[in-house]
């Protein structure tokens, strides 16, 4: 296969790997009807302020959130109407095949 088309799949599952992580999708999933600091997001996903922080920063460096700052408080916002596109096919997808997502041995999820 072509190195060129190799690193392009690479990115892809990089991509992927990262929406994997159930606190990073949560925190996503929490982003998509409005933007909220750090405090909100920890209450709402059950997640301590410094995780939240952590997998924000992860979020942001790969350009899927970013913030803006207001006063004291940083807000974080989904960064593309892209990114809610592809979360809300992955609902659809997911309602549509739960059951066969559940089953699959191939893929499962880690006991953190």
């Amino acid at each position: 296969m072509n190195p060129s088309v190799v690193d392009a799949l690479g990115v892809r599952a990089k991509f992927f790997r990262g929406l994997a992580d159930p606190s990073r999708l949560a925190l996503l999933f929490a982003l998509r009807l409005r933007e909220k600091t750090v405090g909100m997001l920890s209450e709402e996903t059950n997640l301590s302020q410094s995780n939240v922080s952590n997998h924000l920063a992860c979020l942001k460096d790969c350009g899927l959130v970013v913030n803006r700052q207001e006063w004291r408080h940083v807000y974080y916002r989904i960064a593309s109407d892209k990114i809610e596109t592809l979360l809300n096919l992955a609902e659809e997808v997911v309602a549509e095949n739960a059951q066969r997502i559940s089953d699959c041995a191939n893929y499962c999820l880690d006991d953190k």
